[in-house]
């Protein structure tokens, strides 16, 4: 049996990736730790890990019916998760409609036999991975505003020194 690992995810505009990549390179000097390349950055709504292809086809070709209610995620702030050594920055808080969309998404995937992860929801966008020092910066850069309208399925691959991502699918935004 083939398989591909997949998850859905927010991709940030090339505007908004080039601005977190600064929040990294910001970072960096005091965290250690390796950039995540600008093109990869991304908010995971739902990491499905490997699937059979066969599913993953499906998905694919579902996903663009799929429609994702419009909305916003404030970047504030950085964040740790020690135990993986990842520096991330994301919201203070989950936005409502945010939590709404990844909560409606699992109930979605359930119809085919995918279950939620038991963790809450934390959203975030993973900025350097490896990190020396496990306290985010206490300066974090101005606030930036994330307006999303859509999702997008993408496939992983692994490689030397990293991953490629591949975006199979992507969801229409709602009609107005």
């Amino acid at each position: 049996m083939s398989t591909v690992r997949l998850f859905f995810a927010l991709w940030p505009s090339t505007r908004l990736a080039a601005s977190l990549a600064g929040w990294a390179e910001q970072a960096r000097p005091l965290t250690g730790g390796r950039a995540m390349r600008t093109e990869t950055l991304h908010l995971t709504l739902a990491f499905l890990g490997p699937v059979d292809t066969a599913l993953a086809d499906e998905l694919a070709a579902a996903t663009p019916d799929r429609r994702l209610a419009p909305g916003d995620v404030a970047m504030e702030r950085y964040g740790v998760f020690s135990r993986q050594r990842i520096l991330w920055a994301g919201p203070a808080d989950t936005p409502a409609g945010l939590q709404a969309a990844h909560d409606d998404l699992w109930q979605w995937l359930g119809g085919y036999g995918l279950a939620a992860p038991p963790q809450p929801f934390r959203p975030h966008v993973t900025l350097l991975r490896n990190i020396v020092h496990a306290h985010p910066p206490e300066e974090t850069p101005a606030p930036l505003t994330w307006r999303y309208d859509r999702m997008v399925l993408v496939a992983s691959e692994s490689l030397t020194g990293g991953s490629r991502y591949r975006v199979v699918a992507q969801s229409r935004p709602r009609d107005p």
